[in-house]
């Protein structure tokens, strides 16, 4: 297994591999060959960044049976789309804004794209997982469905810091079978393994890849387990998967923009 994490120092984002408190800065991206700079940072003197930078974020709802509810369950992944400009840095603030009324938490396991792929076979799409990580699928249940619904989730899921994602990228793991827990200012709130998704990441990844090309640094959300509820501001949601670490970001209202 290896940890990879992209973070800035000096002002210049970069790409290094954690281990022991440290981060060792690579150069040749992630997704190549590589090979390390000699260059070795304290993981204090670093801000952590969202691990990659996708051309796209892909997400399934409705991917649990303990999410469900009383609904059916889908015949095929339930996807939607999140826009790249969703993405928030570990540590950085979730911003509610102030005409959203319901926003949640869903803690999430994140697979992350290393090859391009199209009509992929289920070891083919297996094969195109490069890494997993932690995310948090932020939804505002107002808009998503109730009485101020939009026809589509843009805004529901779609926000600016809706999609918080991190904090590294780690390889090698059996990531279809990781303990998901997601606590709010430590209140364990989600708990689930990653056994229990309904379509599994290489049935997701090849359904994927029959309509559209995937391709390196591609980031897909699988899906959130059991009940969530509101955040409010000034809590911290805090998503940990087993062999990853620990996600963890502030609530902070948003300030108006109008008038």
């Amino acid at each position: 297994m290896t940890t990879f994490a992209r973070f800035e120092h000096e002002g210049q984002a970069r790409y290094g591999i954690v281990g022991d408190g440290s981060v060792s800065e690579i150069e040749g991206g992630l997704f190549g060959s590589h090979e390390r700079t000699g260059r070795v940072f304290g993981l204090a003197e670093v801000k952590l960044l969202v691990p990659c930078e996708p051309s796209k974020v892909l997400a399934v709802g409705l991917n649990y049976k303990s999410h469900l509810g009383t609904r059916p369950a889908p015949s095929n992944p339930e996807i939607f789309y999140k826009p790249v400009t969703c993405l928030q840095n570990p540590g950085d603030p979730i911003v509610v804004p102030p005409d959203a009324i319901d926003c949640h938490f869903e803690g999430e396991l994140v697979v992350v794209i290393g090859k391009t792929i199209r009509n992929a076979s289920l070891e083919e799409a297996a094969a195109a997982v490069f890494g997993a990580t932690c995310g948090n699928d932020v939804s505002d249940r107002n808009w998503q469905r109730g009485a101020n619904a939009d026809r589509q989730w843009w805004r529901a899921k779609g926000c600016d810091t809706f999609g918080p994602l991190g904090p590294w990228i780690v390889t090698g793991l059996n990531y279809g079978d990781l303990a998901l827990e997601t606590r709010v200012d430590g209140e364990l709130l989600q708990e689930q393994r990653t056994s229990d998704l309904i379509f599994n990441v290489p049935e997701t990844i090849a359904f994927l890849s029959r309509y559209i090309t995937l391709t390196p640094g591609d980031v897909v959300y699988t899906g959130t387990p059991g009940n969530t509820r509101r955040m409010l501001p000034g809590e911290t949601v805090s998503i940990t998967l087993e062999g990853i670490g620990v996600l963890s970001n502030p609530v902070v209202a948003g300030v108006s923009s109008i008038g």
